[in-house]
């Protein structure tokens, strides 16, 4: 990296979604993410050629993903000791968006998402070491807990420490981020193609779910700008 993380100020995820002229984003589990819908790969080309011109990008930053319908941006830290949002990153945001206006590409903040699997696991090292070696992934910086691709493509395994064996639940479950101001729809399509509700103690900032034969997703949504939730 360019920059270090000791250099630079990390921001929480309700900080850059106060930030103004932002709206384009939203924060997921995976950093700031923006989908441009393009219509063309050609399009998609012009604008990834355009972000890549930008000045002040970080080495390794951002994460483009051209398809011939969109183009997927996101923001993300990646360094030895830190992964996460950065304070560079409300301007970064700032300057793609403006890019992508100039060239007459709308935003569409409702299309992002990301995916994560959770384990959760008695021998938590042996279990980590054992998906490392099969997925060919490495540890997320700062954490014990976490694997990342390093082509940062697929979806990062998170191991979650269990005291005692739970024979009763399944073991392993996925974690779908969606923005903040799309999670109750997309909880409410879930429970409408059959699933149930299992726990919103934690809304709006996560739910747990779980479909017709009791399998569990977790629903995430970082950076709630709302009031805070009450709990009794």
């Amino acid at each position: 990296m360019t920059d270090t993380a000791s250099k630079i100020e990390r921001i929480r995820p309700k900080q850059f979604h106060e930030t103004a002229g932002l709206a384009d984003w939203r924060v997921l589990g995976e950093g700031a993410c923006a989908y441009f819908r393009t219509g063309s790969f050609a399009v998609g080309a012009r604008l990834a050629l355009a972000i890549s011109e930008l000045p002040g990008l970080a080495d390794g930053e951002p994460d483009v993903d051209l398809r011939p319908e969109g183009v997927t941006v996101r923001l993300i830290t990646v360094a030895e000791d830190y992964y996460g949002l950065t304070e560079r990153h409300l301007e970064q945001a700032r300057q793609i968006s403006a890019v992508a206006r100039a060239l007459d590409i709308p935003a569409d903040p409702t299309a992002v998402q990301t995916v994560q699997v959770t384990v959760d696991a008695l021998a938590g090292p042996e279990v980590v070491a054992f998906w490392r070696a099969l997925l060919g992934y490495r540890d997320r910086a700062g954490s014990a807990e976490d694997l990342i691709d390093p082509q940062r493509r697929g979806a990062p395994f998170y191991f979650q420490q269990m005291d005692t064996p739970r024979p009763q639940r399944n073991r392993v479950h996925v974690d779908v981020w969606v923005p903040y101001d799309q999670a109750e729809a997309r909880i409410a399509a879930a429970l409408a193609a059959g699933g149930r509700l299992l726990n919103d103690a934690d809304a709006p900032s996560n739910w747990v779910l779980a479909d017709p034969e009791g399998n569990e997703a977790c629903v995430g949504a970082a950076g709630w700008t709302g009031p805070e939730p009450t709990h009794s």
